[in-house]
């Protein structure tokens, strides 16, 4: 985000460039959290330590910290808060893939909590939490493709 605001007409701030640049997940053993990342095929950056870890997923920063320590940079009690309702996505080329990574993710060490199943809007996914709890959707959604890069294609936006 930029320092400077400007608001439009109605508003709204006009000058937030869309981007998200990292994901920090909260965990309780940076080594353990960060070798069942490596299990899954992400690669630690040499700017990783014993106090974090630093995964790029296409762009964007996956990064792993102390669950307390976290908690005390945000200013909040550890605990203290519940589900937020979020999840973090992992989408793939087909069901098949679905069903492969979440057998991957759990012999890595995560807990399975929805098998791959047809979802109401049409694509296909499942559900696994890592060794702290962290939901992850692993879906497969024919009207989102993945690009060259791995990326989802969203349809244009609507005016």
């Amino acid at each position: 985000m930029r320092s400077s605001r400007s608001a439009d007409p109605i508003g709204k701030i006009a000058d937030v460039e869309p981007r998200i640049s990292f994901i920090t997940l909260g965990v309780a053993e940076i080594a353990k959290a960060r070798a069942f990342y490596e299990a899954l095929g992400l690669k630690a950056s040499s700017a990783s330590n014993d106090s974090v870890a630093f995964f790029d997923v296409g762009g964007i920063v996956l990064s792993l910290f102390g669950r307390d320590a976290l908690a005390a940079d945000v200013g909040v009690q550890p605990g203290e808060t519940s589900f937020a309702g979020v999840t973090l996505a992992h989408n793939v080329n087909s069901e098949s893939e679905v069903d492969e990574v979440l057998r991957e993710a759990v012999a890595a060490g995560a807990k399975l909590l929805k098998k791959g199943q047809p979802t109401f809007w049409g694509g296909y996914a499942g559900y696994f939490a890592d060794p702290d709890g962290h939901l992850w959707e692993v879906a497969f959604n024919p009207f989102m493709p993945l690009d060259a890069e791995g990326r989802v294609t969203l349809p244009e936006p609507t005016e």
